[in-house]
């Protein structure tokens, strides 16, 4: 069975003593990886894993965690989008979660948008994060980022990932066409039980944002894309689904968004 962890950190400082046997393992255990950049220097890593490695492709974005402290050179990050194997711009977007301040937040959302227009401009994908604000917070980042990618930023593709959203805030992600990305959190939290029952199989991806949100049975540990299995049996589990049926096809939606040659 092969599966491709759309969304992971390989390059992260989490993996730094022992980063190539986990790469080893997770690619011999028949798992692939988009490493997933989130400011100029993680992307430029992402890059360089890619590079060494069949079976890993990059991409390179402004987290809008990191944006804050970081000015968003186009110029720079066009040329990274050229480089083989990077294929496509993200991780990119809102999150309130962290930023509740309307400034800051009105920071995020310029960034996100000249992020958006380099994307359209380079023809490249777009893998999205949106967290909202904490509850009692101002502030929906959903429906916000929804509005925006209105404007025709979607023509490329897309994927929001780690999707915690609404049922109905789903339904617009849809609507546009894009893919909501799923990952350990399900394996633990019931309350997104009933958006994996509705959404169709053939608009879902699988990811583990490893080092980050491990799934079940391995919680308290760092998360690895080989983990990603624990995701697809949960998927099928609660569609009724067979585990080979799952992995097959949302490994075809994950080639089919991103482009990816072998």
């Amino acid at each position: 069975m092969k599966i491709i962890d759309s969304h992971c950190h390989p390059q992260f400082p989490q993996y730094e003593e022992d980063r190539e046997e986990m790469i080893k393992r997770t690619l011999d255990g028949g798992i692939q990886m988009i490493c997933v950049g989130t400011d100029l220097e993680m992307s430029k890593k992402a890059i360089e894993l890619a590079q060494k490695h069949d079976g890993i492709w990059a991409t390179v974005g402004l987290h809008p965690n990191d944006n804050l402290n970081e000015d968003f050179n186009g110029g720079e990050y066009e040329e990274l989008l050229k480089m083989p194997k990077v294929v496509a711009m993200g991780e990119i977007g809102l999150d309130y979660y962290r930023t509740a301040e309307p400034e800051e937040q009105k920071i995020q959302k310029d960034k996100f948008l000249k992020q958006l227009e380099l994307a359209d401009k380079m023809s490249k994908p777009i893998i999205l994060h949106c967290r909202d604000s904490k509850a009692g917070s101002t502030g929906k980042a959903y429906p916000q980022m929804a509005d925006i990618l209105k404007n025709g930023y979607v023509k490329n593709g897309g994927v929001v990932h780690s999707y915690t959203g609404s049922l109905e805030e789903a339904k617009q992600f849809l609507n546009l066409g894009l893919y909501l990305g799923f990952n350990g959190i399900i394996t633990f939290a019931r309350q997104y039980d009933d958006i994996i029952k509705y959404i169709p199989l053939d608009r879902m991806l699988l990811e583990t944002d490893a080092p980050y949100l491990t799934p079940e049975p391995h919680r308290g540990k760092r998360n690895e894309s080989l983990y990603a299995i624990e995701v697809v049996k949960k998927i099928a589990l609660l569609r009724g689904e067979s585990v080979e049926d799952t992995a097959a096809k949302t490994l075809d939606n994950t080639i089919e968004l991103f482009k990816l040659k072998f």
